[in-house]
């Protein structure tokens, strides 16, 4: 017993230190929105950086305890000199106090890589670590107790292996909480947003679109209306769930709501919460193959939307000649078409340049309107149809719609130019990209005047596919772009092989191992009348370094 006395405190240490080294297990966790799937698959993804501190944990305390146990440490001298309980307070304060500040000085390292989106001590973070030390006390102190002595701190030090399972034991136990939580906030929100019976409610979804489609609309639609949409990419049954109990007021008359989704299902529950009166769909695309599957499973979770509208709502379409099309043929509830000619919306005369767009806005039944947009490209002019397309149908006047687009504003890290020193022109194109958002980018870069700089990681969350659409990202990239700066040695190989096959010149590729190198790289290269774009900027979890 006097033995066990000795090590029973170390192995809670134990436990403190384990606690403080899952700090970044548990923002991979966030990282993911908490979903295990993702979350396993960023782990197996970024082992070296989820296990090596587990081994560096288990390793240390094992070899205190073979000092102890193995007679490294001899206890009968400490005990003969201070006394078998001063000695004994000593080596377990020493034991204890080693793996406290191993497991800090883990969790410190772990803190100095920059994180692009910060680790947040929500108070859904704040039950996750309660449960976590308390699975990882009771787990320490049973295999303690059960254990020989001279076996126990073997199996402890094994414990430290599993820390990776164990975060996602305690997220699993605290998950009925969690649900029970979200349902009254869920409730909550529902009933505020409903309490107003002159609200307008209107949703987006797309695979991709949907969040410069929501600021467009949001911008022109407040030309008439008091319009709270959702910020940034909240969307989220809890973030949208969020924003209506904090942000919602008896003003407001237009809410919309931006919803995204990475599984089958997650579309209806948003619609349950909304209640959209309005819905509209961007586009439907090869976005979150990792976890969706098939193009079919994203197909029918973006028609959630339109099959919950009610029977006098309204379907906007942005039509693609493909998917969104065919969804729009389909539909027999009210429903509009934007994008070719002859539909209900459509543009003329579109003249592109690194300036903005200028195009005449022709709305079935309205004379033309002639538009000018500081926004880049193409892609965004076919997102201002659709938001033209809803203001006619909620009474704005012609006037009212050009003015709103002539006043819009580029969304963040969207093909957002900004503005530098030197002569040098920055496009800001940081967010995610995938397939058909990286092809309207390459066209945005091709308008402007040589030398043109990419730098980019590729794309990811597509699946078994992303190695053939990063490969054909290379080769679009090849005609478009004058040198290419790949961020990620490993995850870029594919883009490299396909600007190769391109004949693009292989000196004029740089490959890196993070932004940060890539900045300094793009520093060293840029002159006077350059233009360097940054295409997606992947998030922590994805890092090669």
């Amino acid at each position: 017993m006097d033995h066990l006395m000795l090590f029973w405190l170390p192995c809670l240490c134990m436990a403190g230190g384990m606690l403080l080294a899952a700090r970044r297990l548990t923002h991979y966790f966030q990282l993911e929105s908490y979903q295990f799937y993702g979350y396993f698959k960023t782990v197996r993804r970024q082992w070296t950086r989820a296990v090596l501190p587990c081994l560096a944990l288990g390793g240390a305390y094992l070899g205190l305890y073979a000092a102890l146990v193995f007679g490294v440490v001899n206890l009968e001298e400490i005990t003969e000199k201070s006394g078998w309980t001063a000695g004994k307070t000593v080596l377990a304060a020493c034991v204890s106090a080693s793996m406290l500040a191993l497991g800090w000085v883990i969790r410190r390292l772990g803190m100095m890589k920059a994180e692009k989106k910060k680790f947040a001590l929500t108070a859904r973070m704040k039950r996750l670590y309660l449960a976590l030390a308390l699975v990882l006390a009771l787990l320490i102190v049973i295999v303690f107790f059960a254990a020989r002595r001279e076996t126990a701190g073997v199996w402890v030090a094994a414990s430290a292996l599993v820390l990776p399972l164990t975060v996602a034991l305690a997220g699993l136990l605290i998950w009925p909480v969690e649900r029970l939580i979200f349902h009254l906030y869920f409730r909550d929100a529902e009933k505020k947003l409903l309490k107003n019976e002159r609200l307008i409610r209107i949703g987006i979804t797309g695979s991709y679109g949907k969040t410069s489609t929501k600021f467009i609309l949001a911008d022109i639609l407040s030309q008439k209306y008091n319009v709270l949409a959702t910020p940034a990419s909240f969307n989220t049954p809890m973030g949208v769930t969020r924003i209506i109990r904090e942000r919602l007021t008896p003003a407001h008359q237009v809410f919309i709501g931006e919803m995204g989704a990475r599984h089958v299902g997650e579309i209806k529950e948003l619609s349950r919460l909304v209640h959209p009166q309005i819905g509209i769909l961007t586009a439907v695309g090869p976005q979150h193959l990792d976890t969706f599957k098939t193009l079919e499973r994203i197909k029918k979770t973006k028609y959630e939307l339109i099959e919950a509208l009610p029977e006098d709502g309204l379907s906007v379409f942005l039509d693609d000649g493909d998917i969104v099309t065919g969804l729009y043929q389909k539909t027999g509830k009210a429903r509009l078409l934007a994008g070719r000619e002859g539909a209900d919306a459509w543009a003329e005369d579109v003249s592109v340049s690194p300036q903005g767009s200028h195009f005449t806005l022709r709305l079935k039944g309205w004379e033309p309107i002639s538009c000018q947009t500081a926004l880049l490209g193409e892609h965004n002019i076919r997102n201002i149809l659709v938001c033209a397309l809803v203001a006619k149908y909620l009474n704005l006047s012609p006037e009212q719609i050009r003015r709103g687009i002539q006043n819009l504003k580029p969304v963040e890290h969207r093909l957002q130019l900004l503005k530098t020193g030197g002569g040098v022109t920055v496009i800001d194109d940081a967010f995610n990209t995938n397939p058909r958002s990286s092809k309207e980018a390459l066209k945005v870069l091709s308008s402007f005047p040589e030398r043109r700089i990419i730098v980019t990681p590729g794309m990811v969350e597509l699946g078994e596919d992303e190695s053939r659409y990063n490969e054909e990202f290379g080769r679009a990239m090849a005609g478009k772009a004058d040198i290419a700066v790949l961020v990620g040695r490993k995850h870029t190989a594919p883009i490299r092989k396909g600007l190769t096959e391109a004949g693009f010149p292989a000196d004029r590729i740089y490959t890196v191992g993070s932004l940060q190198e890539a900045v300094t790289t793009v520093n060293g290269l840029i002159r006077p009348g350059d233009t360097v774009m940054y295409e997606n900027d992947l998030p922590d979890h994805y890092s090669e370094q």
